[in-house]
């Protein structure tokens, strides 16, 4: 996958502390049509990225709740068109310039707006209009922003050794906007673009006020059980002012608030299960983490109820797990040598160390 670049124009942004008040400004360096950006150093800065950029793989409901990779959607009233979105007239303008003055114009008012974000920090910003090379009539607009890197040196003579490097850049960490998005080489989505940007913090999403981003699967499933428990609630105690009823949803919305949330033992498996089967048709492989006392297992929601049990066992808990074979890392241990008791074994073992208990510690 090539890309050839038709205009370039390349920014330095300065944010200075004045009176604990953050200033920004900007400096145009220069703009590049496509020749001069061959012949120019910034070409050998960039390869690979435009290519990387387009390739970088990315889902529209990712695993995590806040992905450094994302797809946007511009958002339109019902019944008006993506010219009524601020943000795509933007990039419509990019892609559609065709001399270098209008392009850098059209690349300050990006920069202007950009400016308004207050995730804004010093660096480079570079915005680029690059075709494909096997579709040479449908542009893409990149735009990479490059921090400043600090306490960069570089070697010097044999007196001072190192000299510093002020406002150095690098490739490596750098955030990007690709419009349109490309799903497959040569398929473009004019409704969608993507970004990427460090997962701690909202650069682009700052920045493009008006697009709009698919939930995480983590959000789908919440948002799922949710509507499950208030379900539950509503039906177990139809009246809305039953006090216990109000109980339960207090004790439900500290559950829901907390960080590490405990078995609450409110639910029959039957309806585990059922609910568990409506998650799974968002998505077959969602996950299910949790810890028993501190081990960590890991597995499918749709393996509850078939390979992973969850049981009650003297004063605490036991997971059963089934599978066909068992996996060992490189690592050894002495349990990769075991011959297997019969579940039969293992479970009149557990029951006979439950008798041997004092009659108080058993179960009722």
């Amino acid at each position: 996958m090539r890309f050839n670049v038709q205009y370039l124009s390349f920014f330095v942004i300065q944010v200075e502390s004045r009176e604990g008040q953050a200033v920004k400004s900007y400096k145009h360096f220069q703009t590049l049509d496509e020749q001069e950006y061959v012949d120019s150093e910034i070409s050998k800065f960039l390869d690979g990225e435009f290519a990387r950029t387009a390739k970088r793989k990315v889902e529209k409901n990712p695993n995590s709740e806040q992905p450094p990779t994302k797809i946007g959607r511009f958002i339109v009233e019902p019944g008006h068109d993506l010219d009524s979105n601020p943000n795509f007239n933007l990039f419509l303008r990019l892609r559609t310039t065709d001399n270098k003055e209008d392009y850098k114009n059209a690349c300050d008012d990006l920069l202007r707006s950009y400016l308004d974000t207050s995730a804004v920090r010093g660096g480079a910003l570079i915005i680029v209009q690059a075709v494909l090379a096997t579709h040479l009539d449908d542009p893409f607009i990149f735009v990479f922003k490059c921090d400043f890197e600090q306490k960069i040196a570089r070697i010097s003579d044999e007196k001072s050794l190192v000299s510093q490097v002020e406002m150095a850049i690098n490739a490596k960490n750098m955030k990007s906007i690709q419009y349109p998005y490309m799903p497959e080489e040569g398929i473009v989505e004019d409704w969608e673009l993507k970004i990427h940007q460090s997962s701690h913090a909202r650069y682009f999403e700052d920045f493009l006020k008006f697009v709009t981003y698919e939930q995480s699967i983590p959000e789908i499933v919440n948002e799922h059980v949710m509507e499950f428990v208030q379900t539950y609630v509503e039906n177990k105690w139809p009246d809305s002012s039953h006090e216990e009823r109000h109980q339960e949803e207090r004790e439900l919305e500290l559950w829901a608030a907390s960080d590490k949330r405990n078995l609450q033992e409110k639910w029959e498996p039957e309806q585990v299960v059922e609910a568990a089967k409506s998650i799974i048709e968002i998505k077959p492989e969602i996950e299910i983490k949790f810890k028993l006392g501190e081990t960590f297992i890991k597995g499918f929601l749709a393996d509850y109820g078939d390979k992973i049990h969850l049981t009650k066992l003297r004063e605490g808990y036991a997971v059963i797990i089934e599978g066909d074979a068992f996996t060992f890392d490189k690592s050894y241990s002495p349990v990769e040598l075991l011959q297997p008791e019969s579940f039969r074994a293992v479970a009149d073992r557990l029951l006979q160390s439950q008798n041997e208990l004092p009659d108080d510690m058993e179960e009722e």
